[in-house]
This record gives structure tokens, C-alpha cells and sequence, in this order.
């Protein structure tokens, strides 16, 4: 349970969806009932008539920033760079056309400090120092910095879905991206909530469930392998997020009165652990999440969630494990992949109940 081998599986590489569903709300939706171990396959559409009139839905409403650059060295050298914390506590504003970010940098060799880098549209940049993997960098802007990264940068899609460099990415801008995502900051899409739809969230709304918004904004760990075969020895790299008075309220108003949490998202379902005490009422705030959980841990807020299908041998994996049980959720996972299901940010979800 606690060895990472345990959280494999194997997967046909033509299941991991390169491109969204046609609309949203057709991506189809698996329904697990944990305690009968039963699965349904449905639709997503369907999903408010599996909500019950007292549940809460709980949404992660961060943005996805368009944060990923290409560009060249001074020397010529081609380089990508990923800005990690746009938006959020660490990134430095100095003026409208000054920024300083921590970023990520793929290069045929490591960037110095000094090494001037230089992109579209006028954009330049400074690398002022390295450590743990991350870089300083210091971005000049011929005019306010947030309104031309918004024509140079490119939506940060994560590795498993190819697009080159010269690829367009406008369908990317619009569907890597929640219809209800209103606080910029993530350089990953809470990918749960990309099959909603404005229609779905009102037939939602109109069967009497109350909707809630966190905002966690989902970092660049998410990315990242898990490296240690003892999964507890694991370390969760840190992600900014906020709760609402009014959403904390929301969600202890309903477990007061016996109705379910429905998280919508890993995401959400980490915001709302990490901010509940051992008597599992909500604490609003704003902080740093860095919140693991596998199997083992006693939930104590979110009662179901609805989560995409996720990478083997991932912390998120471990997360629906420890919600679900592992034999389960693996069992569960072989029949998706014999259904042909689409894995991965742009693929299909699934119902935890």
C-alpha cells in the first residue's frame, strides 16, 4: 500500500486524450459506489440528477495563465520557459512593465545568472540566480507586462499532450480553462472541472444544490514524479490557495445539517483537508497547501468528489486511492481502460460516491 509499484498500472498510449470532446458536456462520466464497489457508465450531462438537493458542490476557480515562453539566448540557443508563481505571495511586481518571476527553463545548457533571454513582441528577460531546480528571472516589458503576456505566452499544457511550438493554441486557451475559472495564478487546469458548462452548473443550481468556490492555484508539482519507492517519504511541493468566509460557511452550514461535500477536482478536495480542523469544520484563510494524501488518511470534509483519471504511479492516484481504496480504484481503472475510456487533463471523469 505504501510502495509505489502499487499504484501502476498499464495503459494504451491511445487512450491519453491529446484533444478536448467535441463540447464539454459529452465527455462521458464513469459512477463509482465505493461501498458496493458497483460502476455505471454515463454521460456527464447526466450528473445533476446524481446530486442530491442538500449537496454542496465545492469548485476550484483558479485561472490558468498562459505562462509558458519560447524564445532565444543572447548566444542563439533556443529556451522554454514556464513562470511558476504569476499572480500569487513570491512573484515580484516592481512597476506595470517590470516583473520578477520563479520559472522553470528548458535549455540545451543551464542558464547562468546574467543570461539574457529574449522572446516575442519585445519581451526580455534577466536570470538572476538558480537553486533547487527553479529560477529568479527578472521580465523588461515594452508595455504593461500581464496584457502582452497574454498575446506571447502559451497555455502550460502538461507533457502528455503534444503540441509543438509552433502549434496554435487558441482551442487550448479556451478549453484548458474552467468556465468558471476567475482568479489567475495556476499553470495547470483543475481538470475536473473542464466538462462543466454554464447549462450544467444552472440544472445543477436548480435542483437545490449549493455551489461553493475555493481557489487553489495548482503548481507546478503537479508535474512532478513521485521518486521514492516508499510513497510516505514523498514531499508535496507548495500551492497558494483561499477560502472564503462565505464559502467556509457554506460547507460547515451543510455537513451541520447531514448533507454531502461534493468536491469537484484532487484539487479542491486537498483545499478543503488542509483547511479543516479535526472536527471538521472550515477555517477560511489564504495560505500554502502542501497537503499528501494517500491511503491511510480519514477524510473528514468531502463526502464524494469528481476527478478526471490520472497518471500511474501519481499523487493523485494516491489521493482517490485513499478515498476509494486502492484494489478498488485500480479494479476500477482496468475497466475504464477495456471501456476505452479518454485518460489524462483532456479525457473523461469520474463520479466517487
Amino acid at each position: 500500500m505504501y510502495t509505489l509499484d502499487d499504484y501502476d498500472y498499464d495503459l494504451p498510449e491511445r487512450l491519453i486524450a491529446q484533444a478536448p470532446a467535441p463540447n464539454r458536456d459529452e465527455s462521458r462520466l464513469l459512477h463509482l459506489n465505493r461501498t458496493s464497489d458497483e460502476v455505471a457508465h454515463r454521460r456527464f450531462r447526466e450528473l445533476a440528477g446524481l446530486l442530491r438537493p442538500s449537496d454542496v458542490l465545492v469548485i476550484n476557480n483558479t485561472q490558468v495563465i498562459p505562462g509558458r515562453l519560447y524564445g532565444r539566448k543572447a548566444t542563439g540557443g533556443k529556451v522554454e520557459l514556464l513562470i511558476l508563481d504569476y499572480g500569487q505571495p513570491g512573484g515580484v511586481a516592481h512597476d506595470r512593465y517590470r516583473h520578477t518571476y520563479h520559472c522553470l527553463i528548458k535549455a540545451s545548457k543551464q542558464a547562468g545568472a546574467g543570461t539574457q533571454l529574449f522572446f516575442d513582441q519585445g519581451l526580455a528577460a534577466e536570470v538572476q540566480g538558480f537553486a533547487d531546480g527553479i529560477y529568479r528571472v527578472a521580465f523588461t516589458s515594452p508595455e504593461p507586462f500581464d496584457g502582452l503576456l497574454q498575446r506571447v505566452g502559451r497555455m502550460p499544457l502538461p507533457p502528455y499532450i503534444k503540441r509543438g511550438a509552433d502549434t496554435p493554441d487558441h482551442q487550448d486557451r479556451r478549453r484548458y480553462q474552467t468556465v468558471y475559472a476567475r482568479e489567475q495564478g495556476a499553470i495547470a487546469a483543475p481538470t475536473a472541472g473542464l466538462h462543466f458548462t454554464d447549462e450544467i452548473l444552472a440544472g445543477i443550481k436548480a435542483c437545490g444544490v449549493t455551489v461553493a468556490a475555493v481557489t487553489l492555484h495548482v503548481g507546478y508539482g503537479t508535474f512532478v514524479p513521485v521518486r521514492v519507492d516508499d510513497i510516505r517519504e514523498h514531499r508535496m511541493h507548495e500551492e497558494w490557495f483561499a477560502i472564503t468566509a462565505e464559502a467556509a460557511d457554506i460547507v460547515n452550514r451543510a455537513k451541520a445539517a447531514g448533507g454531502r461535500v461534493v468536491a469537484v477536482g484532487t484539487t479542491s478536495v486537498r483545499t478543503l483537508e488542509y483547511a479543516a480542523g479535526d472536527d471538521g469544520q472550515i477555517s477560511p484563510g489564504s495560505g500554502r497547501c502542501d497537503l499528501f494524501i494517500y491511503p491511510g488518511y480519514t477524510f473528514k470534509v468531502v463526502d464524494a468528489m469528481i476527478t478526471n483519471f490520472h497518471l500511474p504511479r501519481s499523487t493523485l492516484l494516491m489521493l482517490v486511492s485513499a478515498f476509494a481504496g486502492r484494489k478498488t480504484m485500480l479494479r476500477t481503472y482496468a475497466k475504464a481502460v477495456r471501456e476505452r475510456y479518454r485518460f489524462f487533463s483532456y479525457g473523461d471523469a469520474m463520479l466517487i460516491e
